[in-house]
């Protein structure tokens, strides 16, 4: 036997198929609840070392790549061996099974009529009549002398060939996506223009563009309780003489997307403020007072030689006002931006400074992924399509007919009456 034969019969087995699928989907729901591509200090936090057999630690995680399953080599080494599955059992089973759904047959025999789902004899004076109907209900028609094949519906038994060439696409969408696409973070202040660095997965064939993105704007939507309801950045992708080639407004599930790069709204933070001081400009750090709280602080100093007369600074939001206190905490009363203070010879708080969390990815592989399940989409629509397929022979002094088809017996029922009924000869 052909070994290559060997090889196809083997992969085109219903049960690995189903066995390699599962193990599959049962990996690939592993990296949906196991957080992917973070640092191993988050791991080492959240998936603390233990005894338990039943609790998955992090070392068991980095270990054998569970925290990016989807770009490990036996991961993809699975999705390659399922698809040799999808591709053995197309060539071995799918195509010679719509190689002889094309085939013309002929039936010549009562015995042949008599296998079929549904059979009758009928006047052999109705042989034309018959054939008239067959062909104004659009079925394909071939004669050979006095017998007939007719099948309508064809496109039906394409419909599982469709379905493997939808989920090969799907799968190579995968492959590449493993290989090719990269994730990344920044962290960015209002007005800066950056090219992507802080890459914290990349893969083999990763290639992280060099273009720049620029921040050009950003600003937070609070809502009634001045709680933070949404924020905004505005993005602008440059090429390398600077002109903007793509801009956008991004927020939480609304990105940015150009080419195969996708930039995400994740996070943001204040890291600084600008004021003035007896007309001279300043600008200082703010720390993160309570993070939970949405809380920053600094201390304004004094310019004259008493350094202990600055104040302390307490906001929480970027948009509004703040608290000043003494160095001994003694309160001094709430403040707006813009607002002339008469502290420290004058002060007045010009703007925050604001940074932007993005998130950006690059999936090549994602427009094949996008256009195998439309592919599987159609496929479906496909596979409602009945093959039905009549015969019909002068046998001496009778007429045969029979009928079969793939699916709708009900329907197949209807047309066979609606053709017999007016020729049926009593027996």
């Amino acid at each position: 036997m052909n070994l290559n034969l060997v090889f196809f019969r083997y992969f085109a087995k219903l049960n690995l198929a189903i066995t390699l699928l599962l193990v599959i989907a049962g990996f690939s729901i592993l990296g949906t609840i196991i957080e992917q591509n973070q640092t191993i200090e988050y791991y080492k936090l959240n998936y603390i070392d233990t005894s338990n057999l039943f609790e998955v630690n992090w070392k068991i995680i980095l270990g054998i790549g569970l925290d990016h399953v989807y770009s490990t080599w036996w991961y993809l080494a699975l999705l390659v061996l399922f698809g040799t599955c999808l591709l053995s059992c197309t060539f071995v089973q799918q195509l010679p099974t719509l190689k002889v759904a094309r085939k013309t047959f002929f039936q010549t025999s009562t015995i042949q009529f008599k296998k079929q789902k549904f059979n009758s004899i009928l006047q052999h004076t109705s042989f034309f009549k018959i054939l008239k109907n067959l062909k104004q209900k659009n079925f394909i028609i071939f004669q050979q002398k006095l017998s007939i094949y007719s099948y309508k519906g064809i496109l039906g038994r394409f419909a599982p060939i469709v379905v493997h060439i939808s989920m090969l696409l799907i799968l190579l969408g995968g492959v590449i996506a493993g290989l090719g696409g990269f994730n990344a973070q920044e962290l960015i202040v209002k007005g800066e223009v950056f090219q992507i660095q802080n890459t914290i997965n990349r893969n083999i064939f990763s290639k992280v563009p060099d273009y720049p993105i620029r921040v050009n704007d950003f600003w937070i939507e609070y809502g009634a309780t001045s709680n933070v309801k949404q924020f905004y950045s505005d993005l602008s992708v440059l090429n390398l003489n600077g002109q903007e080639l793509n801009r956008k407004t991004i927020s939480v599930n609304f990105p940015l997307r150009y080419n195969e790069l996708t930039l995400y709204q994740t996070d943001w933070n204040a890291i600084g403020i600008r004021l003035k001081i007896n007309d001279n400009l300043y600008q200082l750090p703010l720390t993160s007072f309570d993070k939970g709280k949405n809380l920053w602080v600094t201390w304004i100093p004094s310019l004259t030689e008493n350094k202990d007369e600055g104040l302390i600074f307490i906001c929480n939001n970027i948009e509004g006002s703040f608290t000043l206190y003494r160095s001994e905490g003694t309160p001094l009363g709430t403040f707006n931006l813009g607002e002339k203070i008469s502290l420290l010879g004058g002060l007045e708080v010009i703007e925050y400074i604001p940074e932007t969390g993005l998130q950006i990815k690059a999936d090549p592989g994602i427009p094949l992924i996008y256009l195998g399940f439309g592919v599987l989409m159609i496929s479906t629509l496909l596979s409602y399509l009945s093959y039905t397929q009549f015969w019909l022979a002068q046998i001496q002094d009778k007429l045969m007919i029979g009928g079969d088809t793939n699916r709708a017996k009900l329907n197949l029922k209807v047309t066979f009456l609606d053709l017999v009924l007016p020729y049926k000869k009593d027996l």
